[in-house]
């Protein structure tokens, strides 16, 4: 068995390295079910069932895969009569809070509240004159569902569009307040603010304007982001910027694929943020020519080991002596491999040697030992 030299074993920092945590913006907080969303809770992960509603089976099951990958709420269209009678039974059956998503017809909003959904989504771009809305909002103070405010850029109100030209940030921001201002007049105040738009130039600049001048908890996403690889680009960047910036309190990745790929992703950019680690995260590098054990057979292997393992714990898997060891000691549980052996390190301390044979069971094993400490962003 190949030694490694001293220096490669040493830890490279004096101290453990840490990253302070993003100081995040203020603001109130909303229960969504049991889910808290705003007042510095943990950004929670949203996405949308894409079957027919009124297919209760189907739509089920497909918030049950949804659980499995780790969301947090599942918003439901209610798009007709047909949908509308499905939700009290999809809400019953769900151990998920379910988000109704309305548009044009507010009668489907009184219905989805009287079936207990957790909170309803209306788009003011298209849910109707002022007493409409008094109606929804009513049902909602009466049984205490709070309503997001989804603005879309593709659906501006006709007179806004037209005092702007066009879909900006600022029309954005109008019609979001227009509505909030008129949940405030008939009292409620348990509202979340979305302000999408395909354009992630836009929605960004939209969501600093609402987060700098109010503090209702902003619900982020590009809407329509498109097919997994670019829409997952797209996300990344848009809400991935934001949240750096302290800005947003729950996700949504909108994506032309299933909705657990879109919980997947959100999930990720949060984790690559630092802002949340609720499963197993392999690093693993590229590889190189530097390589000296077989990284891609490994990898795969621990990932199959540990499919459906929910520990907030951070593995490095790295295959070389040149930047593995610094990275390996920086996760929770980490290898530096080469030559057919890996230094096996926990919490930056190096813990024995092991072939590379024996490298998934080790690291397998450290995970099931594995104690997870709970860290929270700061707030502003």
């Amino acid at each position: 068995m190949s030694e490694f030299p001293l220096s490669v074993l040493q830890h490279p920092h004096e101290q453990p390295y840490t990253v302070k945590p993003f100081r995040r913006r203020i603001s109130r907080q909303v229960m969504v079910g049991n889910v808290p969303v705003g007042g510095n809770a943990p950004v929670s992960v949203q996405t949308m069932t894409k079957t027919k509603t009124a297919d209760v089976a189907a739509t089920v099951a497909q918030i049950l895969r949804c659980e499995e990958a780790g969301v947090d709420i599942v918003r439901v269209t209610v798009n007709d009569w047909d949908a509308a009678e499905a939700m009290a039974e999809i809400v019953r059956q769900s151990r998920i809070p379910i988000v109704a998503d309305i548009h044009f017809n507010h009668v489907f909003a009184l219905k989805a509240i009287e079936a207990g959904v957790a909170k309803v989504r209306i788009n003011p771009g298209n849910i109707g004159p002022r007493e409409r809305i008094k109606q929804v909002l009513d049902a909602a103070k009466e049984r205490g569902t709070p309503i997001r405010i989804g603005v879309n850029s593709g659906s501006l109100e006709a007179d806004i569009l037209e005092k702007h030209g066009y879909p900006t940030a600022e029309a954005l921001f109008e019609s979001a307040m227009r509505h909030a201002e008129i949940s405030a007049d008939f009292g409620v105040h348990n509202v979340i603010i979305s302000v999408k738009s395909t354009d992630v130039r836009l929605m960004i600049e939209a969501y600093r304007m609402l987060a700098e001048k109010t503090d209702f908890p902003l619900h982020l996403g590009v809407t329509e982001a498109g097919t997994a690889r670019v829409g997952t680009i797209k996300s990344a960047v848009g809400i991935g910027t934001l949240l750096a910036e302290g800005i947003g309190d729950t996700i949504r990745v909108s994506l032309t694929d299933e909705p657990e790929k879109e919980v997947e992703v959100g999930k990720e950019i949060l984790r690559s943020l630092g802002l949340a680690q609720r499963t197993v995260e392999i690093i693993a590098c590229p590889t190189c020519g530097r390589l000296e054990v077989d990284l891609f057979k490994i990898t795969n292997e621990l990932e199959e080991s540990l499919k459906g393992v929910k520990k907030p714990v951070k593995i490095a898997l790295l295959g070389c002596v040149v930047n593995g060891p610094g990275e390996a000691s920086e996760a929770d549980i980490g290898i530096a491999a080469g030559k057919g052996v890996g230094i096996l390190y926990r919490k930056g301390i190096v813990v024995r040697r092991v072939k590379e044979s024996e490298i998934v069971q080790a690291v397998v094993d450290e995970v099931m030992a594995f104690q997870p400490v709970e860290e929270t962003a700061e707030i502003l």
